[in-house]
């Protein structure tokens, strides 16, 4: 029986990891099972915690590169097999973990002939590289070759244009998101009103943290976002604390209450938020950025909308529309 094998208690709420795999370096999974909940308390959880696992746990990156005498991401350099963008890309690659916040400074100073890996960089004392054996270049001729990099650690990811490149420096995409993909789902026991529900865990990540790691900070993320609610000062609801000196804006509950134009159906889309049509990551990060938050922001796109919207690709807004389709027997006008 499964609530034998995570051991159940009805008294006290528990959570334990069942499964810790590493495939590689770069591909951790954990499986975690948080029980007895009551009947809904393990969806209003899975939600929560998938949302954050994806968007609120921070990472380590290389965020730009300086090459001397380079002024192009497409040149070649003689004496180095890659071009300047396969360079770019494989240091984009490297994984990174670091407990410090701010700018940091590393290098990569070389002579060839000589094949480059990620062992090569001179990294400052807080950052550590989880798979050296990454490949950044491979120097075919007696030349000396010598790289600037710049690691920040932040959450989500930062998208550069194309256009950004002077004096041989050279931004990168940045992918913070030590989580890979998180999911969850729920097993229910009990009959009558006494159903219980198990909450299980699902969560992937580059090497950067571990699962259990990644677990404890997006936990902890959510905690320190609900702790104003906690601590601050009850607010005048008919003007929501209009005293002098607030930086509160007003904000009429009667707005809320009276706005006679809602459909029933409307509302009901306004409180389906885009986390949970368990969209893959890319393609969640995408819609959010593109401040699509509710299922209801979502239809006000139509097909054309949604190919317009920066870095959705078109296999990304079929996998859209198909959860629409499927959930929600809903089929967005292609104009």
């Amino acid at each position: 029986m499964i609530r034998d094998e995570i051991s159940v208690s009805i008294q006290t709420l528990r959570w334990k990891c069942i499964e810790s795999r590493a495939y590689s370096k770069r591909l951790h999974y954990g499986r975690f099972a948080l029980s007895p909940l009551r009947k809904g308390r393990a969806d209003t959880i899975g939600i929560a915690m998938r949302r954050a696992l994806l968007g609120e746990v921070e990472g380590t990156c290389i965020t730009r590169v300086k090459l001397e005498n380079i002024k192009h991401e497409y040149s070649a350099i003689i004496g180095i097999e890659e071009s300047v963008h396969d360079i770019l890309m494989n240091l984009k690659e490297i994984v990174l973990r670091s407990d410090s916040y701010g700018i940091r400074e590393a290098s990569i100073y070389i002579v060839g002939p000589k094949n480059v890996t990620a062992q090569d960089i001179i990294l400052p004392p807080s950052v550590k590289i989880i798979d050296t054996t990454q490949h950044i270049a491979r120097l075919t001729k007696s030349i000396t070759s010598d790289i600037r990099l710049q690691i920040e650690k932040n959450r989500g990811y930062i998208i550069h244009s194309s256009n950004n490149y002077q004096d041989g420096i050279f931004p990168i995409d940045a992918v913070f998101m030590p989580v890979r993909d998180a999911n969850y789902s729920i097993h229910s026991y009990g009959s009558g009103n006494e159903i219980q529900e198990v909450l299980f865990l699902e969560i992937w990540t580059n090497g950067g943290l571990t699962p259990r790691e990644a677990l404890y900070e997006a936990s902890r993320n959510l905690i320190d976002l609900f702790i104003p609610f906690l601590h601050g000062e009850e607010q005048n609801i008919d003007g929501m604390n209009n005293k002098k000196g607030s930086n509160m804006l007003p904000f009429p509950l009667s707005h809320v209450l009276t706005d006679t134009g809602e459909t029933k159906e409307k509302i009901a889309f306004q409180h389906i938020f885009i986390d949970q049509l368990e969209l893959p990551s890319k393609t969640y990060n995408s819609l959010r950025r593109a401040n699509i938050h509710t299922l209801l922001d979502l239809l006000n796109y139509s097909r054309e909308d949604l190919m317009r919207i920066e870095h959705l690709e078109k296999e990304s807004v079929e996998q859209v529309l198909e959860v629409l389709r499927k959930r929600f027997a809903i089929d967005p006008p292609r104009n």
